[in-house]
């Protein structure tokens, strides 16, 4: 059976009521006891006084009797005749208060008789008196009769007064009586109570204040910090065994709790440190990054003039290419008309060594500009390897660059090829213009071989022709090739440009996760120094 807290505390106020209740209505019916008898003895002592009052008016009868028969006068009368009047008076007060006495009642009507008699004699004594004289009245006197009814009178008096003083020690007994019995049931009721009372603390105490104070003291350590405080479970089913329990599970909850933020705060501080770490080494990289994008744009400014420049070049070497071929072509028809006409070889090897001694000095300043052309190819290649680097550290947003920078790697590759093909030629040219410098000095000291030499000449100049019709077209080819390499360099000059835009946003990003961490961090260290004041 499950008896509540509020059942018991109820439970021991109401025994203490119903004590409380019973000692209130036994003194209510003591009081109404008490009453009562008051109410009785002052009836008893109302009765006394009127039967005193019947006998003093007997008395006083008897008294004015006498003296009037002494005396013969008449004011001697005024006592007997008050007395005669208030008697009826008198017996019907007595009458009246002795109601409820049946016993009381016959007494009176004795007295009632006595008196009565009493007063006969006496009317008699007094008639005596005043129609015969002295002597009627003593001779009257003398007969006792009178004594007798007096005596008769007072015995029926004394008796109603017995009872009367019998009834009053009966009603003062009840009223001790019911005194006592008052005062014994008050202490007894104060003893009785007190006794409740006590056992109610105990009880209470036992059943509520103890388990109480254990449960409050054991808050007071969790409040503190303590946790390590185990709760002993309670089989009670009312609602201290229910707080208890309660209690017990929410202390266990609120330990794992804590042991679970403990090692999540833990946790928290160690990611919070690597975080840190993390973001500090990011912003570094970025910043590094950052610088690296800034060479890197300059670079590819550097790089992008370089290619104007040798695209300046490679037209020039197109122009002086052509300029070449016409001049072969001059020469192959020299040597033809040499051949028509010997008499003017001199003259044109004259002119053939001019044109081969410019050749080969246009065959230098070539050479000049295909070794710049490999420069700029070589330096394109490295420029493209960084780039690919540096697109590979930029993640996602490199991407795009990863593309630009290969189509930059295969046009300096092709600007290598393209080179070496223009350097091999320019090896044939040079070549060629030694051997035609070489034929032209034979030429002018030996005419007579002029026609096998201009024949050779003409040879020569043919494969002059050829090999300055690929200079051109490679020339040619190196020019597209720049163009193509220039719109390459512009578009690796915006991609870089993208990236270092995107490499300040993250430089920024960067900084304000670092904040954030470091933020995360702090919060990680104040919420291990809140969870260390626990002890789970």
């Amino acid at each position: 059976m499950k008896i509540t807290v509020g059942k018991k505390i109820w439970g021991c106020l109401g025994l203490l009521l119903l004590v409380v209740l019973g000692v209130g209505w036994v003194s209510l019916d003591t009081t109404a006891r008490l009453t009562e008898a008051a109410r009785w003895s002052e009836h008893t002592h109302l009765v006394q006084n009127r039967l005193g009052d019947l006998l003093s008016a007997v008395q006083d009868i008897e008294a004015g009797q006498r003296g009037f028969v002494i005396t013969g006068d008449e004011p001697f009368l005024e006592p007997y005749e008050a007395a005669r009047q208030s008697l009826d008076t008198i017996i019907t007060d007595i009458r009246s208060m002795t109601g409820d006495n049946a016993e009381q009642q016959k007494n009176l009507n004795r007295v009632e008789q006595t008196a009565r008699n009493r007063l006969a004699e006496a009317q008699k004594r007094i008639d005596l008196r005043r129609n015969e004289g002295f002597e009627a009245a003593q001779r009257e006197i003398k007969s006792d009769t009178g004594r007798k009814a007096m005596v008769e009178f007072r015995n029926a008096i004394q008796h109603m007064q017995d009872i009367e003083t019998r009834l009053l020690k009966e009603r003062d007994d009840a009223k001790e009586e019911s005194t006592r019995l008052a005062n014994m049931t008050v202490i007894g009721g104060a003893l009785l109570a007190s006794i409740i009372v006590l056992l109610s603390g105990i009880f209470l105490s036992a059943n509520i204040v103890t388990p109480l104070r254990d449960i409050t003291a054991t808050a007071e350590r969790i409040g503190k910090g303590d946790l390590t405080t185990d709760i002993a479970p309670s089989h009670r089913e009312d609602e201290v065994g229910i707080l208890n329990n309660t209690f017990r599970d929410m202390t266990r909850a609120l330990r794992q709790l804590i042991q679970e933020l403990s090692e999540g705060v833990n946790v928290l501080g160690t990611a919070g440190s690597q975080i840190v770490s993390t973001t500090a080494q990011v912003s570094a990289s970025a910043a590094e990054t950052a610088t690296a994008l800034a060479e890197t744009s300059s670079t590819m400014e550097e790089v992008r003039k370089t290619s104007q420049l040798s695209t300046e070049k490679a037209r020039h070497v197109a122009d002086t290419a052509q300029a070449t071929a016409q001049i072969s072509a001059t020469g192959k028809r020299s040597v033809e008309q040499s051949i028509a006409g010997i008499g003017l070889v001199r003259e044109q090897i004259g002119s053939i060594a001019e044109a081969v001694i410019k050749l080969s000095e246009q065959s230098q300043a070539i050479g000049t500009i295909v070794a710049s052309v490999n420069d700029l190819a070589e330096q394109s290649n490295l420029l493209a390897v960084n780039a690919a680097i540096e697109a590979a550290r930029a993640g996602e947003q490199g991407k795009g660059f990863v593309v630009v920078a290969a189509e930059v790697k295969s046009l300096a590759e092709q600007s290598k090829q393209a080179t070496a093909q223009v350097r091999a030629i320019l090896g044939d040219i040079q070549k060629a213009t030694a051997t035609a410098v070489l034929a032209a000095e034979q030429g002018s000291k030996a005419v007579d071989a002029g026609v096998k030499q201009a024949q050779e000449a003409g040879q020569a100049i043919e494969r002059l022709a050829q090999n300055i019709a690929l200079a051109t077209q490679a020339s040619t080819q190196i020019v597209a090739s720049n163009q193509q390499q220039q719109v390459g360099i512009d578009q690796v000059a915006l991609a870089m440009d993208s990236i270092r835009q995107a490499s300040s946003q993250n430089t920024i990003a960067t900084k304000q996760a670092e904040t954030a961490a470091h933020n995360l961090n702090a919060l990680g260290h104040r919420l291990k120094s809140l969870v260390g004041q626990y002890k789970a």
